[in-house]
């Protein structure tokens, strides 16, 4: 899908053909509309459609006519009936007189460009529009990592509870994606500081703060990324160690009762040998059943008190 806008007035419309200080946006592009772009702007169509390969990573190249500017942003994605979180390209293409952002989602990056929500955007400052994204990816980065943490507190919280593996695999999916996140940031991060000596990339002296605030606002998510990594780390390995506490003490008390149960059996044991029943206490007697099962009980009595004694139960 291509769509083309403008801004006039501090307002963006959509236009119908592409002209100058237009941006145009790319979504999930078919090799024929990325061809029909690549023809009519002169743009190499393996550009275009570098953004649209996952296994892409960050850049910048710097071509006869263009840029091409290629980085990382957050999304979300179904994963086993849940949402979860991943990066993917977005391919940002720089002429002389327009601009194009090629994704494969339509990204909510772009979403409030489009919908007019952020100040001072203009299609035809293709810089500050290239800033603004940046700054806007590095925003929505913290805004996940701040979700996934509290996914981490959650399940810390059902540690006291019903803790199950299931949470273990939470935590492992969590710790997963925090990498995928610490990788993209970082390599985000070279293109930032590119930019900062690019020459070739005209740009208005105000605009130099929005950068350093992009770079500010990227080094704070890989710090986040860092910290919430370490926290989950520590998570997992309690989450892990409280798991195998109380299978540790499953096996105690299943022990111990097994303990308790072989006292009746021994003795039953011996009084059912087929010997003189003359040698054997209280079997000439009419209460030596009686008896017999006191003094077991008793001494299973006796058991469970030293088994609690020592903790055991």
């Amino acid at each position: 899908m291509i769509k083309i806008y403008r801004t006039d007035d501090r307002s963006i419309h959509e236009e119908d053909k592409i002209q100058e200080g237009v941006w145009i946006q790319m979504i999930h592009p078919t090799r024929e509309e990325a061809m029909q772009v690549a023809e009519e702007l002169d743009i190499d169509i393996d550009d275009i459609m570098a953004a649209l390969d996952e296994e892409e990573s960050s850049r910048i190249e710097l071509e006869p006519g263009y840029t091409l500017i290629l980085v990382d942003i957050p999304t979300v994605e179904v994963r086993h009936d849940k949402r979860a979180y991943t990066t993917i390209p977005l391919g940002i293409i720089l002429l002389q007189n327009m601009i194009i952002t090629v994704c494969t989602e339509d990204t909510p990056i772009l979403h409030r460009f489009v919908k007019g929500r952020v100040k001072e955007f203009s299609t035809k400052k293709k810089m500050r529009f290239v800033y603004q994204i940046l700054f806007r990816a590095a925003s929505l980065y913290q805004a996940y990592l701040r979700v996934l943490d509290k996914r981490r507190v959650e399940i810390e919280e059902r540690i006291e509870g019903d803790t199950e593996d299931v949470d273990l695999m939470a935590l492992h999916e969590l710790e997963s994606t925090l990498v995928y996140f610490a990788t993209s940031l970082r390599a985000n991060g070279v293109v930032l500081d590119r930019l900062t000596r690019y020459k070739r990339l005209e740009q208005y002296p105000e605009d130099q703060e929005l950068l350093d605030d992009v770079i500010i606002e990227n080094k704070q998510a890989i710090e986040m990324t860092s910290i919430y990594r370490d926290i989950i780390n520590s998570t997992r390995e309690l989450l892990s160690s409280v798991i195998d506490s109380r299978l540790n003490n499953v096996m105690k008390y299943l022990t111990s009762i097994t303990i308790v149960m072989a006292i009746p059996t021994v003795i039953s044991g011996l009084y059912g040998m087929n010997v003189n029943l003359g040698g054997m206490p209280f079997a000439s007697s009419l209460q030596g059943f009686g008896i017999v099962c006191i003094i077991i009980l008793l001494i299973c009595i006796l058991a469970l008190w030293l088994l609690r004694k020592k903790k055991m139960l």
